[in-house]
Order: C-alpha cells, then sequence, then structure tokens
C-alpha cells in the first residue's frame, strides 16, 4: 500500500499537474483538499477533476464562516495592510488552509501534505511554517518547487498528460482568490511599466464605466468588528459579500503594487480587494473618532507589524497572539457608524459617529456654544515652547543676524 499524501488543491495549473507528478515521482496515493474560502467558482467540478487526474479522494471543506470571523476580521480590527497598499486576502488564507490540510493529515493517515507553491513565492513559506508549527511529525512536498519547471514548460506537462487546465501561454496569469480578494500576477504584469490590461480584472468595473451618480453604504461596527450595512444587521460572510458586490459596481478595489517579497525580491501584483478597501477604510475612520492621538500612533506601528507577520507567513506565533491580545483591547470602543461615499473608483469617508465618540462639539465649533478657553492657550504655548526656546538660547541652533 502507498504512503499517503493530502495536497492543497485549486484546481489551477500546478495542483492539477502535482496530482500525476506526486503519483510518478513519489508513488503516493493523493487525497486532494479543496477550502472554500469564498469565490470559488464550481466545487463539485473541482473535486470530481482531482478524482479524473488520479486523487485517491477528493474532500471539499466549506471554512468561509472561519475565515471570515478568525482570520479576516482580526486583520481588519488590527487594519492590517501590507506595505500601505495589500489588504493581505492570500495571506490571511493561507494559515487556515495550513489547519485544515493538518487536521485532514491527521485523520486519513497521510504522511505528508503537498502545496502547488513556487520556490520565488511567499505561499510556500507560509503553509510550510505554519505546517511546521502544527505538526511538526509531517513532512511537506512541493512539486512546483522541485521540478524547477518555467510556466511554459508546466503548461506543456499539463498538455502532454491531458490535463485540464485554466490557463494558456496566452493568458498566464497565477490568480488566487477568496472573500476578502483576489490577485494577479505572471504574464504581461511582470513588466511594472506595462498598464495592467483588462481582462485581468474580472470583479471590478471600469471606474470608466461605473456609474456617474455616487453610491451611498453606512457600516455599523461593534468593538471594530463590521455587524451591518444600511442598519440592517448581517453575519459576516453575508456583510463581506455584499460590501464586495457594491464596491464591484463603483468600481472601486483595484491595487498596482510593486511589493517585497519575503524571499528578497520585488514583485508587481495586481490586486481586486473591493469589500476590503471600503470596509478598512471605514474601520479606520471610526477609530480616528474613538481612539486618542496616542493611541493611534501606536495603533498605526502595531497594524504594520501585525501586517508583517501575517504576511510572512507567522501567523501561528507568539507574537502574532501578542499583537492580537492588543488589537482586541483598542477595540473596546470601536463600535459606531461610518458612512461611504462611492464614486468611479474612489470611495471617501464623508461621515461617523459613535456612542463613544472622543469629538465634542462644544469644544471644536468656532459658532455660538463655544467651551474652549482660548484665554489658557498663551499659558500654554509658553511651556510648550520651553524646550526650543532653552535650547535656541544655549546653542544658537538657529540665530540668524540681519
Amino acid at each position: 500500500m502507498s504512503d499517503k499524501v493530502v495536497l492543497a488543491y485549486s484546481g489551477g495549473l500546478d495542483t492539477s499537474v502535482a496530482v500525476k507528478w506526486l503519483k510518478e515521482r513519489y508513488d503516493m496515493d493523493v487525497i486532494a483538499l479543496t477550502v472554500d474560502v469564498g469565490n470559488v467558482a464550481d466545487l463539485e467540478a473541482i473535486r470530481q477533476k482531482a478524482l479524473d487526474m488520479g486523487a485517491i479522494k477528493a474532500l471539499v471543506i466549506d471554512s468561509r464562516e472561519s475565515f471570515i470571523k478568525s482570520f479576516v476580521f482580526p486583520a481588519l480590527q488590527a487594519d492590517a495592510i501590507y506595505e500601505g497598499q495589500y489588504p493581505l486576502a492570500t495571506a490571511l488564507g493561507r494559515p487556515l488552509i495550513a489547519q485544515l490540510l493538518v487536521k485532514a493529515a491527521k485523520k486519513e493517515g497521510a504522511i505528508a501534505i503537498a502545496h502547488g507553491c513556487t520556490g520565488k513565492g511567499n505561499d510556500q513559506v507560509r503553509l510550510d511554517v505554519s505546517i511546521a508549527a502544527l505538526a511538526p511529525q509531517l513532512g511537506v512536498i512541493a512539486p512546483a518547487r522541485e521540478w524547477n519547471m518555467t510556466r511554459e514548460q508546466t503548461i506543456a506537462y499539463a498538455q502532454s498528460h491531458n490535463i485540464p487546465i485554466p490557463i494558456t501561454t496566452a493568458s498566464p496569469y497565477s490568480i488566487d482568490e477568496n472573500l476578502w480578494g483576489r490577485s494577479i500576477e505572471c504574464g504581461v504584469l511582470e513588466d511594472p511599466w506595462n498598464e495592467a490590461p483588462d481582462d485581468v480584472f474580472a470583479w471590478t468595473k471600469s471606474p470608466e464605466e461605473a456609474p456617474s451618480k455616487p453610491g451611498y453604504v453606512t457600516i455599523g461596527f461593534d468593538k471594530g468588528i463590521p455587524i451591518s450595512l444600511d442598519g440592517e444587521k448581517l453575519d459576516g460572510v453575508t456583510l463581506v459579500q455584499r460590501a464586495h458586490e457594491l464596491a464591484c459596481e463603483h468600481g472601486i478595489g483595484r491595487i498596482d503594487h510593486v511589493e517585497n517579497r519575503l524571499v528578497g525580491i520585488k514583485s508587481r501584483e495586481i490586486y481586486e480587494a473591493p469589500a476590503a478597501t471600503i470596509l478598512l477604510k471605514a474601520h479606520q475612520a471610526l477609530e480616528g473618532l474613538v481612539l486618542t492621538k496616542e493611541q493611534l500612533r501606536f495603533k498605526a506601528k502595531v497594524a504594520s507589524e501585525y501586517a508583517d507577520l501575517v504576511y510572512n507567513g507567522l501567523w501561528f506565533t507568539g507574537l502574532r497572539q501578542d499583537l492580537a491580545a492588543y488589537v482586541e483591547s483598542s477595540q473596546r470602543y470601536a463600535t459606531g457608524e461610518v458612512k461611504i461615499k462611492l464614486l468611479k473608483g474612489n470611495c471617501q469617508v464623508v461621515g461617523r459617529k459613535s456612542p463613544y465618540s472622543l469629538y465634542n462639539y462644544s469644544l471644536a465649533t468656532y459658532d455660538k456654544g463655544d467651551a474652549f478657553d482660548q484665554s489658557a492657550s498663551s499659558g500654554f504655548i509658553h511651556i510648550w515652547g520651553l524646550p526650543m526656546r532653552t535650547q535656541a538660547q544655549a546653542q544658537s541652533l538657529f540665530y540668524q543676524e540681519g
């Protein structure tokens, strides 16, 4: 009896080829595992394709609720955006997939886990490191990392073995998608000077073709978690799907990013992140209302560190847990509503309110009812500027004659 390996199976180029390659190279029985984290077109077709390719079993797991609740929303509370642009959609899905691969391997008596990641991407790190943290006794096989074929050679291998694949040499994009976003790379995108062609985008309308009339949506939050759209309470998956549809209609969520990969290279990536774009912007606006200046400044540092950890595959670490504890504490009063205006690829915060708002109208207004004691300002300024005056007098740093 052959040893078993659980393959993270998407039905794409590399994993479709991997089923046959694992049997040929390692003489292993392949159990395909497809994890539904949203926006998967035809799960039954993917399952059947794995069986047709030679897998002895094909498992499909609906993990959309767990993905949103346990990975996406904690990252949203943290304002985790890698290098200020990437909302980490693919990166957030990998630790969940690793969890499910380990669980399936233990249940099926497999000795190893396989995935379709190449040797120059980030996902190999995210999966390998996560699997090692959860089940160090399991081996990891990465066929695309081992066979060292170019994308064109991999396509040729698939064609020579009658393996149906969703791409061709004319449209060689590598695509990953889930509820939080869609990532696209390869092909003409590898030249960062080339504008991304229209066929790259599958979700969002072109901003030029989006409605000329603006759309508005009010997003309700409870402790930093989005819970409603326009006053209607929704579960996490439904809320993200609704936000996604609305943002797509107005051409919102297109990202063109040259990012720094963990393996040390720069990579040009195209992302579609419609729901993530508007929900992150709304969340940050709410925090601006309920957190102090000092909290916001420190939270920005935590957000950057949190995003780096997720991007670098370090979800299952003590540091990520420590940061998560701080983030949860910071969200105690992040409850309220934010109004977003959507127009031709742009989303703009146009209103926000919270029962815990630190905005005090009587202190902010210049009109009748002003409660700010302006007479105290001169004394405040005198004390505030004391260190600067002392240094200037003692060291003549900025003294100029004439």
